[in-house]
């Protein structure tokens, strides 16, 4: 059975509100949806600090749990939520979670727009495991270690350490405690066409990251031709710097809002 997506008043893609100073006329609010993205060795909750913020500003969001099992069942789940929205949606990504939303390619349904945080925006024919082989191990993944079932996790040094330099490190232990471990076999998937390709793009540069070289985020957001920006922040800049990855989807939601009006 489907469930409705949980958002009182909702009309058409918009939310009713009265026009200050007149009782009684109601005007349609175009925000969009925003579905947020986690990456590996992270889980829904790493988006705290945004999701509140973009609540206080009335955004309806979705910040849901991805299983990381395989690149198709976590493109499956954002499908799910994608079609659960009831008008446009901006799909935000962090690190493997621009995997997820780039592999959604031409169709995905309600998808306005696409803003990267320090993720993975590849191109049609290339793979995670490809790119990374390109250069030095990252820091944050000297001494990432596989399980039995092919699943990748990263020790707690690295995670405190490189993954999430610039957080707490009490914070640090709490989220490498809850890190979500990558199928092995996600590093092999080749990208289909990406939906980078059809669909505006936004991206922040973390300039401190140790775990996707900022450079090589630099290369992703000047092919996509995304609208960007830079931040002195680790991997987890919505962790660090939740404030500037707000504004950035803010940003990318005011204007898929003003295209479709």
């Amino acid at each position: 059975m489907r469930i409705p997506a949980r958002r009182p008043a909702r009309e058409h893609g918009g939310t009713r509100a009265t026009v200050p100073g007149s009782e009684g006329i109601t005007a349609m609010d175009t925000r969009p949806n925003i579905v947020l993205v986690h990456g590996a060795w992270a889980d829904g909750s790493c988006w705290s600090g945004v999701i509140e913020r973009l609540q206080a500003g009335g955004y309806h969001v979705t910040a849901p749990q991805f299983p990381m099992t395989a690149l198709a069942d976590d493109v499956a789940r954002l499908r799910q939520v994608l079609d659960l929205q009831d008008g446009p949606t901006v799909v935000a990504g962090h690190s493997y979670g621009g995997q997820i939303m780039t592999a959604l390619g031409a169709d995905a349904p309600n998808a306005a727009g696409l803003v990267y945080i320090a993720a993975f925006g590849l191109d049609q024919g290339e793979s995670l495991g490809a790119l990374l082989s390109q250069g030095p191990t990252p820091p944050a993944l000297a001494h990432l270690f596989t399980d039995k079932q092919g699943f990748g996790w990263i020790p707690e040094d690295d995670y405190v350490h490189h993954f999430a330099a610039d957080v707490d490190p009490v914070r640090a232990k709490v989220m490498h405690a809850v890190q979500q471990a990558l199928a092995g076999s996600t590093f092999t998937d080749v990208m289909g066409v990406p939906a980078w390709k059809s669909l505006p793009s936004w991206y922040l540069v973390a300039t401190e990251d140790q775990a996707i070289p900022p450079d090589a985020e630099r290369l992703f957001a000047s092919r996509m031709g995304a609208t960007t920006i830079e931040v002195p922040s680790s991997h987890v800049a919505m962790v660090s710097h939740p404030a500037e990855v707000t504004q950035l989807i803010t940003s990318a939601a005011e204007a898929c809002a003003a295209t479709a009006a």
